[in-house]
């Protein structure tokens, strides 16, 4: 038995070689109730879709809001050989997709399968060379191509924001099917970055096309036309489920933050395309009415402080000053600024965000580091490292104080917890430590009733997600190059058991692509390609002089910027008439290396 869901046409193909004791096997098709599978918080209105009608190898389901879906299928005997093909299709308002579904289902029947499975697996083959990673432990290597293909089976820019369990749905147990900006889609997405799958960004395009729904998710008495909110959950529109966002100050006021991270997100897909039109069209404009909608609620104190009333820290308590929405609050307007200048706007427009910038109260800290807030320390386990953000995703500043508070509280830590633990841990340069939480989850330990199951997806007690091993995903990306604060860090964290690693054309800030490669514990070379003409500083990680040369073998001149412990770091600006795409050089330790073609440009 061979399976397969083919790429090009979103159809399963299923090839079966019987024996003879199976020559009777026939394949069946039971629809499951067009229902929510939610087991609380079910409005007492609720009612289930009409019955599906059966036809000739279809089930056609109308919906009560129209259209429908309808799922098809159709077998054909080859010898002793049968193939079997099945589709779904939807459709909106007056179709439920039948026609389209039976006619996918017939294209993939008179095509040969060889023909279909080789272009399936010509788009496999391109898409998971365009950046590779080479480490000694396999099963790690493995989970991450998977986690890669699961991105690609899941998301693009023509599609839906991921939900909950991407496009996979148990069966039971699921109380989670729509999509959740409070954590779980903001952590799904950062690996298309760094692995050169922007095409896999449906977070921006999303938010280009329908960002006026987000003053859907204020409450009607707070809206003003100028801000802008964000629900969870949500619908692939924006628009808010049966809750709106909260008010600081008023309680419940759960929320706040969901949108400003979700900006995180587009300012990290601008950064790693230098792509303007993200900045001008998405980030910029949508970022500013975030923060303006927590402008509204500070205030100033008898310190001469900007304030924040009480909002809540993520699945952990309420607090004044909440940290979480503060240090979202501080990166947002340093990212407006940073925007502004980039598209040349005045400073009459961004002397609110300065203001705040100015005047912003800092976290508030105890003995243990940073508080949830204003008088509420983090007294037990907490899976959601909101009060951190500051340090990762963020990337504001180290604490080691903070992190070892909630790192030392394991007991209520779920998979994106050690995802992140492991992220943390490479900021700090602890490799081994880092390599200890992400192996700790993907070996498939249970911790609170969560576990990677065997084919990495991921469970929370009886409910299903996706994020977790997206997100550990991005932790061993973490370990291999980083690229915030504007220097690209090649090998920041590679734990000592690895003492060979590669990476070719993996993605950073900048628009850089990375090629590097260790052996016997050290960096050999590093070859850097410029995509947009940015200034470039390079922490290359080679013990000793360096060779610094373009793609043509000849020296580049650059300059020494500073030293940290053994490694050196390299600064390199714009050349004079260079053109963005074409600026490459490469780093060798002690020895000249030979001229690279265009094809293969880099910095090492």
């Amino acid at each position: 038995m061979r399976v397969l869901i083919l790429r090009q046409s979103d159809v399963l193909l299923v090839a079966l070689e019987p024996t003879a004791g199976e020559r009777e096997a026939a394949w069946g098709f039971t629809p499951l109730p067009s229902a929510t599978t939610r087991t609380s918080r079910v409005p007492p209105e609720y009612t289930t879709n009409p019955e599906p009608a059966a036809g000739p190898g279809f089930v056609e389901q109308p919906l009560d809001a129209g259209g429908g879906y309808t799922t098809a299928w159709r077998e054909i005997h080859e010898g002793s050989g049968r193939l079997l093909a099945a589709s779904i299709a939807y459709g909106y308002p007056d179709s439920t997709g039948r026609e389209r579904a039976l006619s996918a289902v017939d294209r993939a029947l008179t095509t040969a399968p060889d023909t279909l499975v080789r272009e399936h697996r010509r788009w496999w083959g391109d898409f998971y060379r365009r950046s590779l990673v080479s480490v000694p432990d396999k099963h790690l290597q493995r989970f991450y191509w998977l986690q890669l293909y699961k991105m690609a089976s899941s998301t693009g820019k023509d599609s839906p924001v991921l939900p909950v369990f991407g496009p996979w749905f148990p069966e039971t147990g699921n109380n989670w099917t729509n999509i959740w900006w409070n954590l779980n889609t903001q952590v799904a997405y950062p690996l298309i970055n760094g692995s050169v799958h922007l095409e896999l960004d449906a977070i921006t395009p999303t938010f280009r096309t329908h960002h006026r729904n987000l003053e859907l998710n204020i409450h009607p008495d707070h809206r003003d036309g100028e801000s802008y909110a964000l629900c969870h959950p949500g619908d692939r529109e924006l628009r808010p489920g049966p809750r709106y966002v909260g008010v600081p100050g008023v309680s419940p006021n759960n929320h706040t933050g969901n949108l400003t991270w979700a900006m995180h997100n587009v300012w990290l897909s601008y950064r790693h395309s230098m792509d303007r039109r993200i900045l001008q069209d998405v980030l910029y404009p949508v970022l500013s009415r975030a923060i303006a909608y927590y402008a509204r609620f500070l205030t100033e104190g008898a310190d001469g402080l900007l304030h924040l009333p009480e909002t809540r820290s993520p699945e952990y308590a309420n607090a004044s000053d909440c940290t979480y929405d503060l240090s979202l609050i501080r990166w947002g307007c340093r990212t407006l600024l940073e925007a502004a200048r980039a598209l040349r706007i005045d400073d009459a427009r961004t002397a609110g965000p300065r203001d705040i910038l100015a005047r912003l109260v800092p976290y508030h800290r105890g003995e243990q580091g940073v508080l949830i807030g204003a008088e509420v320390p983090l007294a037990e386990s907490h899976r959601h490292y909101s009060h951190l953000l500051w340090l990762y995703p963020l990337q504001e500043s180290l604490d080691r104080t903070s992190f070892e508070h909630w790192a030392g509280m394991r007991e209520s830590w779920h998979g994106y917890s050690f995802a992140a633990g492991a992220s943390m841990e490479t900021l700090f340069g602890n490799a081994d430590r880092a390599l200890s939480y992400l192996k700790f989850f993907t070996d498939g330990n249970t911790v609170d009733g969560t576990q990677l199951t065997p084919n990495t997806m991921y469970r929370e007690g009886s409910n299903f997600a996706i994020e977790s091993p997206l997100a550990a995903a991005q932790s061993l990306l973490d370990m291999l190059v980083q690229s915030h604060g504007g220097t690209v860090r090649v090998f920041p964290a590679v734990p000592s058991g690895w003492a060979d690693a590669s990476v070719q054309r993996l993605c950073a800030q900048g628009a850089f692509l990375v090629d590097a490669s260790r052996s016997a514990g050290r960096t050999d070379w590093v070859t850097v390609q410029s995509e947009a003409g940015a200034p470039l500083v390079l922490e290359h990680g080679i013990d000793g002089a360096i060779d610094v040369r373009d793609e043509r073998g000849r020296r580049l001149r650059y300059r020494d910027h500073h030293r940290r412990s053994a490694e050196g770091s390299y600064r390199r600006g714009h050349q004079k008439g260079s053109e963005p795409g074409a600026t490459t050089s490469r780093c060798t330790g002690g020895r000249h290396v030979s001229a690279m073609g265009a094809a293969r440009a880099g910095l090492t």
